[in-house]
């Protein structure tokens, strides 16, 4: 008999680590598994590039993404929907309201992370019990995953560093105590997040996203990618509009560029919050032909092949799938010398590292943009690092053993 496999993610919108999870669902399918899928905020457009295969289990469900004006106002209502789905307001007032005062003192809010475990509170009831429940995310799909589904194993991912993405004991309520297995994508990942939970060092594992190349490669070669017939240099950034990516700085790095005369076009791929704010700061440094905000796309990889220098320079990551993906396509690649990245690029060998400022990145970028020869040396480089690690997948199946 086939075994179930529920995986629990918070949204399917376009981004890393739900590009992550397709690439695993495809992979898991070859197995003797049923896989379903819930979608804790119920929308995002990546629904529809799920194998078919697999069930989605929302009752209610929309394919706008949450960062679209439409997808916000759909997350808004879900938000209030939560609150008062299955009673136990004081407690989650309560909650709520601690974790602002613990935040607050640290410096930061962030409502993202305040909501998550109301949202999975206020999620659907699903009675059917699982041989193996995956929360692919941390949030909302591990309190769902830990509280709410009833599976004889239980498996959660750590997508991010955690202490920098702001989780804490106090937001999570001991949630990992439910899970027989915890995946981090990278050693760095794992480490940061140890750091916080040493009592669950043993249980905790690296598992690299997996990355699909023969879909790449196949999407590559679709129409699409560049359409301003501009023919200097291009560099391309695949990503969320957040505070996380410091587009903010990268702006700055392509005044630069500019001011030393250098020819070259900064492209980024993605929509979010930030799309406003640097907006007006494009428009205030009079780069509005050398750094455009093309918004997300359902096929990036035609943009890969056809840029000169891919540039991911973030304030902290947990393993990028852009980068990854920069890399299957023979990319020169730039990045920022923060946890994650640090991970994933060899400095000198497959790509550099810069400080994140600035004058780091500029230095950077000018610096390949004017060898054409360095270029090609780390993009072939770039094209033969290791990005698959199939053994890793045993790590999952043994939990349906």
């Amino acid at each position: 008999m086939k075994k179930k496999v529920l995986f629990v993610i918070n949204t399917l919108s376009r981004a890393g680590a739900e590009t992550a999870l397709l690439a695993l669902l495809r992979v898991l399918l070859q197995e003797p598994v049923e896989i379903s899928v819930y979608v804790v905020l119920g929308q995002g457009e990546m629904r529809r590039d799920l194998p078919g295969e697999v069930t989605v289990l929302n009752r209610s469900y929309s394919d706008t993404s949450v960062l679209s004006k439409e997808g916000r106002r759909c997350l808004k209502k879900t938000v209030l929907r939560s609150f008062f789905r299955h009673g136990k307001w004081i407690r989650k007032s309560v909650y709520i309201l601690k974790n602002a005062v613990d935040m607050a003192k640290r410096g930061r809010i962030l409502p993202d992370k305040l909501l998550w475990r109301m949202i999975s509170d206020g999620g659907e009831i699903l009675s059917e019990q699982y041989d193996l429940a995956v929360a692919y995310l941390e949030g909302g799909a591990a309190y769902f995953t830990a509280d709410h589904v009833n599976a004889k194993k239980k498996a959660a991912f750590i997508h991010i560093s955690y202490t920098d993405a702001g989780y804490t004991k106090k937001l999570d309520l001991d949630c990992y105590a439910a899970f027989d297995r915890i995946f981090a994508v990278s050693d760095e990942v794992r480490d940061d997040f140890i750091s916080v939970y040493p009592q669950w060092s043993n249980k905790t594992k690296v598992f690299h996203n997996m990355i699909d190349r023969a879909r790449i490669f196949e999407y590559a070669k679709k129409a699409g990618g560049f359409s301003d017939q501009y023919d200097g240099i291009r560099i391309l950034t695949v990503g969320r509009l957040t505070r996380q990516k410091a587009y903010d700085i990268a702006v700055c790095a392509m005044k630069k560029l500019k001011d030393a005369g250098i020819d070259a076009r900064w492209y980024v791929l993605g929509e979010g919050e930030e799309r406003e704010r640097l907006t007006r700061q494009i428009r205030e440094l009079s780069l509005e032909r050398e750094f455009i905000l093309c918004g997300a796309v359902d096929n990036p990889y035609p943009y890969y092949r056809q840029c000169d220098i891919y540039i991911h320079a973030t304030r902290f990551e947990g393993k990028s799938i852009a980068i990854q993906e920069a890399q299957c396509m023979c990319c020169p690649i730039i990045a920022s010398d923060c946890p994650g990245n640090r991970e994933q690029v060899a400095a000198g060998e497959d790509g550099i590292l810069c400080p994140l400022s600035a004058d780091g990145i500029y230095q950077a970028a000018a610096e390949l943009i004017a060898d054409a020869e360095k270029r090609k040396r780390l993009g072939d480089a770039a094209g033969k690092r290791q990005v698959f690690h199939p053994d890793e997948l045993q790590m999952l199946l043994k939990l349906l053993t």
